[in-house]
């Protein structure tokens, strides 16, 4: 038996490289031919990879998108080799060409749209064709340089391709079995996808292979070639959701047309100018006179709704808000898959686009890059003109985009916010209400150190995890300050609505205790926030039946007398003469204002009736089940393209 030490003996390094240097040798004529074939595909793929770098997920020399691109060199190379010259030719001319129109494409639209070309938009390519002329007159010169470098380099490759008088079959079938091999190994190296839904599944770099639903990060995860090869094979090939007719005949009857019967609240504020403010976890004990006492004075002459509840899921509450509000849909509850994964989806009935067609311009406000959560592409695709994040603007040299007040004070994002010449819809999202909670790291040791500045005689000792929460949301306050008398300076403050509500409770605090002492913490009734609308004319107003981020759009279409069908959300105008009234929770508990039920019971100890038990039952079930089916099989294409 050979043993280490044997192996160690007879091992011989200059051994080795003679018998490399040999063989380089020996193939000296075949290795620079496949150097020459090869070279227009790494072209291509590097150029569009680094001009493409901004997106910054998965960096360029990571090894996976690279041993792909090196899989499909092999293929088409190997192919090209191992077939006789006139078949030969003819595989390396195909992929050349194939290779250069997606360099184009991609090299023309991502700089346009900051987005990945995608096959599924050669659905609606007839909307952009009238801007084409335009698109190709306006891309980077450098483009069409390399362009023009890569068809002589493939040129100069395709002239040198062999004569063979016939296939090498033996070739053929190892250069399959290779690339078969390589390509395989190569999602196996991207790690494990998530089993379970989580915030973080977003940035699981074999989630994203896996959907292949965010076509920038899956392009930076895959490379090149493989992301052509595999965004094609989804789009086009892939099998689909097996039709259930039973569930298809289900969702047509639950999407029957429908209207809204007007009420005294229908149309209160239409035309006006909508704010949508979302709190990073600003929980309803926080919001107090001494805390937050801007939003308080705000909140004390509104529409407030003061049995809401925030769902909560696993798998990213805080763009599940998003979704929600945007879409009035949420995350699955009978299958894993959380809710910026839907951006292929359509959704005509948006937020967004309904306000659009009443000549509103809709833009988005956030702390973070539209990476993150793909929300770019997502707000995108829910008819934003656009989505800004202060990251993105590469301007800050520290953290303090971290600080809401940024939302309001940077430069660019005032202009943007406040439109003076058409009625707008701004949708903010705060942040600096997020963890940790420590005077030592991010939002609260930036306040800490300010307030240490600004006051150079008091004497300031750590803080606890309770002050740094109140104080952070001092910051957000302050935000909301900045925001009111932006409105009062540029004379939009009489014609402005402003909807506040929070993502979810402060789950995030690590001193539970602090819950237990301000909220019910038994059961989902925890998931209790603040929702309130206000407006400069709007009178003091308490709405006790229960809501939740379900009720918050169609609620919004009906105070703006916005048209629209109530069937096509699971949420119902909250403002509703009829309304009555239900949130539910991702175990299917559900509340009522009056019992909460868990598996189908009551556990509070309040009283109803068993039809009524049996009928609300149904309805939560009926509601959990068309939102699945909608977003499962993508419901709103699928009767668009019948």
């Amino acid at each position: 038996m050979l043993t280490y030490g044997d192996f160690m003996k007879n091992f011989n390094i200059k051994k080795i490289l003679k018998i490399i240097k040999d063989f380089i040798i020996n193939n000296k004529e075949t290795i620079i031919l496949i150097l020459f074939l090869v070279l227009p595909f790494i072209t291509i793929d590097l150029f569009t990879r680094i001009s493409t770098n901004k997106i910054n997920f998965y960096k360029i020399t990571k090894l996976v998108p690279n041993l792909f691109n090196i899989s499909w060199y092999i293929l088409f190379i190997g192919l090209t080799l191992s077939f006789k010259k006139k078949i030969g030719k003819k595989i390396y001319l195909v992929t050349i060409i194939i290779s250069l129109l997606m360099f184009l494409t991609h090299n023309i639209y991502y700089p346009l749209t900051r987005t990945i070309f995608d096959f599924n938009l050669l659905e609606s390519a007839s909307e952009g064709s009238p801007y084409i002329i335009d698109t190709l007159k306006n891309t980077k010169i450098i483009t069409y340089i390399f362009f023009i470098i890569i068809i002589y380099l493939s040129y100069i490759a395709y002239k040198k391709i062999p004569y063979k008088t016939k296939n090498n079959n033996k070739n053929i079938i190892i250069i399959l079995l290779i690339f078969i091999i390589l390509h395989s190994i190569c999602p196996l190296l991207l790690g494990r996808a998530n089993k379970v839904l989580t915030w973080s599944s977003w940035k699981n770099p074999r989630n994203i292979y896996n959907s292949f639903n965010d076509s920038n990060k899956s392009f930076q995860v895959s490379g090149f070639y493989e992301y052509n090869i595999r965004n094609f094979y989804v789009t086009f090939l892939k099998t689909k959701e097996q039709k259930n007719e039973e569930d298809l005949e289900f969702l047509a009857d639950s999407y029957t047309e429908a209207t809204e019967k007007k009420n005294k609240y229908t149309g209160k504020y239409k035309g006006k100018n909508l704010i949508i403010v979302q709190f990073e976890g600003l929980d309803d004990w926080i919001l107090t006179k001494e805390t937050t006492p801007t939003i308080y004075n705000l909140l004390n002459s509104s529409i407030n709704f003061t049995n809401h509840y925030s769902y909560y899921n696993g798998g990213g509450s805080t763009f599940n808000s998003e979704f929600a509000v945007n879409t009035g849909f949420i995350t699955p509850l009978s299958y894993t898959q959380n809710a910026y994964t839907f951006n292929k989806n359509e959704f005509p009935y948006t937020l967004a686009k309904l306000f659009k067609q009443e000549g509103y311009s809709v833009n988005a406000f956030h702390m973070n890059n539209g990476e993150y959560y793909s929300r770019t592409t997502n707000y995108k695709n829910w008819g934003y003109d656009n989505y800004y994040g202060l990251k993105d603007l590469g301007t800050y040299t520290n953290q303090e985009y971290k600080l809401d007040r940024e939302l309001v004070l940077n430069e660019l994002f005032n202009e943007k916010m406040f439109n003076t010449e058409t009625p707008f819809i701004d949708y903010v999202i705060t942040y600096s209400g997020h963890l940790p909670f420590t005077n030592t790291k991010e939002v609260c040791k930036m306040l800490y150190d300010e307030d240490n500045a600004n006051n150079p005689n008091v004497e300031f000792v750590e803080m606890t995890e309770l002050e740094c929460i109140k104080r952070q949301n001092q910051e957000t306050d302050y935000m909301v300050k900045l925001l009111i008398n932006n409105l009062k300076e540029k004379g939009l403050y009489d014609n402005t609505v402003i909807v506040f509500f929070s993502d979810h409770y402060l789950y995030t605090v690590n001193d539970k205790t602090i819950l237990d002492k301000y909220k019910n913490t038994s059961n989902n009734l925890i998931n209790k926030t603040p929702f309130f609308i206000w407006s400069k004319d709007t009178k003091k107003e308490s709405i006790k039946k229960v809501t939740s981020q379900l009720e918050i759009l169609p609620t919004i279409l009906n105070l703006f007398g916005i048209k629209y069908n109530p069937n096509n959300y699971i949420g119902k105008n909250a403002l509703a003469n009829n309304y009555e009234g239900i949130a539910f929770f991702s175990d299917y508990s559900w509340y009522d204002g009056n019992v909460y039920v868990e598996n189908g019971e009551v556990t509070n100890k309040k009283k109803i009736s068993k039809n009524k038990l049996e009928e609300k039952n149904y309805y939560v079930s009926y509601i959990t089940k068309k939102n699945d089916l909608t977003l499962k099989y993508n419901y709103f294409k699928k009767i668009k393209d019948n």
